[in-house]
């Protein structure tokens, strides 16, 4: 069972073809996001990913591993503070802050470039499981 201050980490990187993917699915094709001369003429200098592409390691996580199969995902804040770019080593952080005595919990979530050690998405999922049951 999950108790407050219980934490998991994940390394993780997206591809330049996994971002292309993700464009073609939800179809979202900004060019920021897959257009290399496009995004060379703004501010960010490359392609960067999806915010809520990169934001999706965190349902694997919960939905998956932490506290993982069973798990629904009732709600989620973010804060997109940085860009993400393709082939960039990041590590999500999922740490339980509060149980709601039933069968939820809020559980931050941060996702950090490794290189630099600064949080590029934070926020706040809320989920119910099976082994947030007391």
């Amino acid at each position: 069972m999950l108790k407050v201050g219980d934490t998991y980490e994940m390394p993780f990187s997206l591809t330049q073809e996994q971002v292309n993917a993700f464009a073609e699915l939800s179809g979202d094709k900004n060019p920021v996001h897959i257009d290399a001369a496009f995004a060379a003429n703004t501010s960010f200098k490359k392609p960067i990913v999806h915010g809520i592409f990169s934001a999706a390691i965190f349902s694997r996580i919960l939905g998956t591993i932490f506290p993982g199969d069973g798990t629904i995902y009732l709600g989620q804040t973010l804060q997109f503070k940085r860009p993400v770019y393709p082939g960039e080593d990041y590590q999500a952080r999922v740490e339980v802050v509060s149980l709601d005595g039933r069968n939820s919990a809020i559980i931050a979530t941060v996702l950090t470039h490794v290189a630099t050690g600064k949080a590029v998405i934070e926020g706040e999922a809320k989920v119910m499981h099976k082994e947030l049951i007391p």
